[in-house]
Protein backbone atom coordinates (compact mmCIF):
# COMPACT_ATOMS: atom_id res chain seq x y z
CA UNK A 1 0.00 0.00 0.00
CA UNK A 2 1.18 3.49 -0.82
CA UNK A 3 -0.38 6.83 0.07
CA UNK A 4 -0.84 9.41 -2.67
CA UNK A 5 -0.81 13.13 -1.89
CA UNK A 6 -4.16 14.83 -2.35
CA UNK A 7 -4.43 17.98 -4.42
CA UNK A 8 -5.58 21.11 -2.63
CA UNK A 9 -4.84 23.48 -5.52
CA UNK A 10 -8.50 24.55 -5.46
CA UNK A 11 -7.61 26.60 -2.35
CA UNK A 12 -5.31 28.91 -4.33
CA UNK A 13 -6.82 32.38 -4.27
CA UNK A 14 -8.29 31.97 -0.78
CA UNK A 15 -8.68 35.38 0.84
CA UNK A 16 -6.13 35.88 3.60
CA UNK A 17 -3.77 33.19 2.24
CA UNK A 18 -1.25 34.11 -0.43
CA UNK A 19 -0.69 31.58 -3.19
CA UNK A 20 2.97 31.43 -2.19
CA UNK A 21 2.06 30.51 1.38
CA UNK A 22 -0.35 27.81 0.22
CA UNK A 23 2.05 26.37 -2.38
CA UNK A 24 4.81 26.14 0.23
CA UNK A 25 2.39 24.48 2.62
CA UNK A 26 1.24 21.99 -0.03
CA UNK A 27 4.89 21.01 -0.64
CA UNK A 28 5.45 20.48 3.06
CA UNK A 29 2.36 18.26 3.20
CA UNK A 30 3.58 16.25 0.20
CA UNK A 31 6.82 15.66 2.11
CA UNK A 32 4.86 14.03 4.92
CA UNK A 33 3.16 11.73 2.43
CA UNK A 34 6.53 10.80 0.90
CA UNK A 35 8.11 10.17 4.30
CA UNK A 36 5.14 8.10 5.48
CA UNK A 37 5.55 5.85 2.45
CA UNK A 38 9.32 5.58 2.93
CA UNK A 39 8.94 4.66 6.58
CA UNK A 40 6.31 2.03 5.82
CA UNK A 41 8.66 0.45 3.29
CA UNK A 42 11.65 0.50 5.64
CA UNK A 43 9.68 -0.80 8.60
CA UNK A 44 8.31 -3.67 6.48
CA UNK A 45 11.90 -4.46 5.51
CA UNK A 46 12.85 -4.92 9.18
CA UNK A 47 9.83 -7.19 9.70
CA UNK A 48 10.61 -9.24 6.59
CA UNK A 49 14.28 -9.56 7.59
CA UNK A 50 13.42 -10.51 11.18
CA UNK A 51 15.45 -7.57 12.54
CA UNK A 52 12.76 -5.75 14.52
CA UNK A 53 15.00 -5.90 17.60
CA UNK A 54 17.36 -3.38 16.01
CA UNK A 55 17.51 0.10 17.55
CA UNK A 56 16.96 1.56 14.06
CA UNK A 57 13.61 -0.21 13.84
CA UNK A 58 12.52 1.24 17.19
CA UNK A 59 13.47 4.78 16.21
CA UNK A 60 11.80 4.57 12.81
CA UNK A 61 8.68 3.06 14.39
CA UNK A 62 8.52 6.03 16.79
CA UNK A 63 9.05 8.44 13.91
CA UNK A 64 6.18 6.91 11.95
CA UNK A 65 3.52 8.60 14.12
CA UNK A 66 5.11 11.99 13.46
CA UNK A 67 5.12 11.58 9.67
CA UNK A 68 1.71 9.89 9.41
CA UNK A 69 -0.01 12.44 11.65
CA UNK A 70 1.74 15.25 9.76
CA UNK A 71 0.19 13.86 6.58
CA UNK A 72 -3.28 13.24 7.98
CA UNK A 73 -3.60 16.48 9.99
CA UNK A 74 -2.74 18.50 6.89
CA UNK A 75 -5.43 16.61 4.97
CA UNK A 76 -7.99 17.44 7.65
CA UNK A 77 -6.79 21.06 7.75
CA UNK A 78 -6.90 21.71 4.00
CA UNK A 79 -10.05 19.57 3.77
CA UNK A 80 -11.96 21.80 6.19
CA UNK A 81 -11.15 24.92 4.17
CA UNK A 82 -12.90 26.40 1.15
CA UNK A 83 -11.69 29.19 -1.11
CA UNK A 84 -14.62 31.44 -0.23
CA UNK A 85 -15.51 29.72 3.04
CA UNK A 86 -18.88 28.11 3.71
CA UNK A 87 -20.81 29.75 6.53
CA UNK A 88 -22.09 27.70 9.43
CA UNK A 89 -25.64 26.42 9.60
CA UNK A 90 -26.49 27.55 13.11
CA UNK A 91 -29.50 25.24 13.17
CA UNK A 92 -27.43 22.12 12.47
CA UNK A 93 -26.97 19.22 14.85
CA UNK A 94 -23.34 20.26 15.33
CA UNK A 95 -24.28 23.79 16.38
CA UNK A 96 -26.89 22.47 18.79
CA UNK A 97 -24.15 20.29 20.28
CA UNK A 98 -21.81 23.31 20.52
CA UNK A 99 -24.55 25.21 22.35
CA UNK A 100 -24.98 22.31 24.75
CA UNK A 101 -21.26 21.72 25.41
CA UNK A 102 -19.89 25.28 25.25
CA UNK A 103 -22.91 27.47 25.92
CA UNK A 104 -23.15 28.56 22.28
CA UNK A 105 -21.15 29.09 19.13
CA UNK A 106 -19.64 32.39 20.27
CA UNK A 107 -18.31 30.82 23.46
CA UNK A 108 -16.92 27.89 21.47
CA UNK A 109 -15.20 30.28 19.04
CA UNK A 110 -13.65 32.30 21.87
CA UNK A 111 -12.21 29.16 23.44
CA UNK A 112 -11.02 27.70 20.11
CA UNK A 113 -9.19 30.95 19.28
CA UNK A 114 -7.74 31.09 22.80
CA UNK A 115 -6.31 27.60 22.34
CA UNK A 116 -4.89 28.72 18.99
CA UNK A 117 -3.16 31.63 20.71
CA UNK A 118 -1.24 29.39 23.12
CA UNK A 119 2.50 29.79 22.86
CA UNK A 120 4.19 26.98 21.00
CA UNK A 121 3.90 25.05 17.79
CA UNK A 122 1.19 22.59 17.01
CA UNK A 123 -2.43 22.24 16.01
CA UNK A 124 -5.83 23.18 17.37
CA UNK A 125 -8.56 20.60 17.00
CA UNK A 126 -12.24 20.44 17.70
CA UNK A 127 -12.73 16.81 18.69
CA UNK A 128 -15.89 14.82 19.31
CA UNK A 129 -15.66 12.16 22.02
CA UNK A 130 -18.11 9.53 20.86
CA UNK A 131 -18.06 7.57 24.11
CA UNK A 132 -18.74 10.56 26.37
CA UNK A 133 -20.72 12.43 23.71
CA UNK A 134 -18.78 15.65 24.29
CA UNK A 135 -16.95 18.24 22.16
CA UNK A 136 -13.47 19.41 23.14
CA UNK A 137 -11.13 22.11 21.85
CA UNK A 138 -7.68 20.56 22.08
CA UNK A 139 -4.07 21.66 21.70
CA UNK A 140 -2.07 19.04 19.80
CA UNK A 141 1.62 19.53 20.41
CA UNK A 142 3.59 19.00 17.21
CA UNK A 143 1.83 16.15 15.35
CA UNK A 144 1.88 13.19 17.64
CA UNK A 145 1.36 14.42 21.20
CA UNK A 146 -1.92 15.57 22.70
CA UNK A 147 -4.57 13.73 20.69
CA UNK A 148 -7.53 12.46 22.68
CA UNK A 149 -7.85 8.71 22.15
CA UNK A 150 -11.01 7.56 20.43
CA UNK A 151 -12.15 11.02 19.40
CA UNK A 152 -13.15 12.20 15.92
CA UNK A 153 -11.41 15.28 14.50
CA UNK A 154 -14.02 17.75 13.26
CA UNK A 155 -12.08 20.98 12.68
CA UNK A 156 -8.29 21.29 12.44
CA UNK A 157 -6.13 24.41 12.20
CA UNK A 158 -2.36 24.34 11.75
CA UNK A 159 -0.59 26.75 14.09
CA UNK A 160 2.98 25.89 13.14
CA UNK A 161 4.76 29.02 11.92
CA UNK A 162 4.94 27.70 8.35
CA UNK A 163 1.14 28.00 8.16
CA UNK A 164 1.13 31.78 8.58
CA UNK A 165 4.50 33.56 8.90
CA UNK A 166 4.87 34.24 5.17
CA UNK A 167 1.69 36.34 5.24
CA UNK A 168 1.30 37.35 8.88
CA UNK A 169 4.73 37.37 10.47
CA UNK A 170 4.16 36.80 14.18
CA UNK A 171 0.49 37.86 14.07
CA UNK A 172 -1.00 34.43 14.66
CA UNK A 173 -4.35 35.86 15.81
CA UNK A 174 -4.79 37.59 12.42
CA UNK A 175 -4.04 34.30 10.66
CA UNK A 176 -6.63 32.48 12.79
CA UNK A 177 -9.19 35.18 11.94
CA UNK A 178 -8.44 34.64 8.23
CA UNK A 179 -8.74 30.88 8.72
CA UNK A 180 -12.20 31.35 10.25
CA UNK A 181 -13.30 33.10 7.04
CA UNK A 182 -12.11 30.08 5.02
CA UNK A 183 -13.73 27.30 7.08
CA UNK A 184 -16.00 24.98 5.15
CA UNK A 185 -18.61 24.36 7.82
CA UNK A 186 -20.41 21.82 5.64
CA UNK A 187 -17.34 19.57 5.82
CA UNK A 188 -17.03 20.06 9.58
CA UNK A 189 -20.73 19.33 10.14
CA UNK A 190 -20.52 16.24 7.92
CA UNK A 191 -17.58 14.89 9.94
CA UNK A 192 -19.74 15.27 13.05
CA UNK A 193 -22.81 13.69 11.40
CA UNK A 194 -20.80 10.67 10.22
CA UNK A 195 -19.37 9.97 13.67
CA UNK A 196 -21.25 7.33 15.66
CA UNK A 197 -23.31 8.99 18.41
Amino acid sequence: MKYEPKSFEHLLGTKGFSDQLLKNHFLLYQGYVTNTNKLMERLNGFVNDGTTGAPEYAELKRRFGWEFNGMRLHEYYFGNMAKDGVPPDRGSTLFKKMANDFGGYDQWEREFKAVGALRGIGWVALYFDQIGSHLFNVWVNEHDVGHLSGTVPLLIVDVFEHAYETDYGLKRADYIDAFFQAIDWEVVAERFNQAPH
